[in-house]
């Protein structure tokens, strides 16, 4: 075991697969370190970019890549690390290095690359839109105190709670496929920006935002929104696009249990869809 006190490695190495920009196209640089004990992948990170060089000397430009609470809370520097999707701030060299002396970056396959290691993950923000994942208010007055929640209730929403828009579920699922767009010639920022959400809007949400449905209609308040949000599940790229493979449930950094989310939205859509079909007013002739 590389990794253990008694036969810690010098150095090791770190395969990264990169691209300039948009539409660019990949190529991997590889990397050599001193090792450290106890670094995660972010500080490996920090000491290439530091570095500028690659194994074999040649200078290069610092590796890109997103974070933010380096704590596992804001998702941001999600990756898939040694072929695994995975957050990289809790992702610790000494645990990687156990079975090679070499790590292996890549960045999503799911989301456009912005640049490297950093991917645009704004399809996941509009999906939490598309299924208005929020509670509704009437404004920043004070409301008084809010309805009751029961027990049971409280302890299903807060593992629900704790999803982070990480991008780790939807990196796994076989039926979330990759939109990327590339601006037209002439075309402006408005025009293509409509024109990227317009795409969004027909692809799966994806779990991380089924799960937030459930989420959302369990609160007191929010649930007065419940059928706009089963609505929203029953457009194109609803639950019925969602095939069951039970990857994202593997592979959430938070464990939240997306199947159970899933399997609930699958029964009260089909219940909303029922509803709306039975109160729909006679034909008068």
């Amino acid at each position: 075991m590389i990794a253990h006190s008694q036969n810690k490695p010098k150095t090791f190495f770190v395969k990264i697969l990169r691209q300039d920009g948009p539409g660019k196209p990949s190529y991997w640089q590889r990397f050599e370190l001193d090792y450290e004990s106890e670094l995660n992948v972010i500080s490996v990170l920090q000491r290439i970019a530091a570095k500028a060089k690659t194994s074999s000397g040649e200078k290069t430009t610092p590796v890109c890549w997103d974070c933010g609470c380096l704590e596992e809370v804001c998702g941001a520097c999600t990756m898939v690390i040694n072929g695994k999707v995975r957050q990289s701030c809790s992702a610790l060299v000494d645990k990687l290095l156990e079975d090679s002396n070499e790590i292996e970056l890549r960045p999503m396959t799911k989301f456009p690359i912005v640049r490297d290691l950093f991917v645009d993950r704004s399809r996941m923000f509009n999906s939490l839109k598309k299924i208005k994942g929020w509670v509704p208010a009437d404004g920043y007055y004070d409301l008084g105190p809010g309805l009751r929640q029961s027990r049971a209730n409280q302890e299903m929403a807060y593992p629900l709670s704790e999803c982070m828009t990480c991008g780790c579920c939807v990196e796994a699922c076989p039926q979330y496929s990759k939109i990327e767009l590339l601006p037209h010639s002439g075309e402006s920022d408005e025009q293509f920006e409509e024109r990227k959400l317009d795409a969004y809007s027909h692809g799966f949400v994806g779990p991380a935002a089924i799960s937030q449905v459930v989420l959302f209609n369990l609160h007191p308040t929010g649930k007065m929104m419940a059928g706009e949000r089963l609505d929203a599940l029953t457009e194109e790229g609803g639950i019925q696009v969602c095939g069951n493979a039970q990857n994202c449930v593997a592979v959430c950094p938070k464990k939240i249990p997306l199947t159970m989310s899933i399997g609930r939205v699958g029964r009260e859509t089909t219940f909303n869809t029922l509803r709306k079909w039975f109160d729909r007013p006679a034909n008068k002739h």
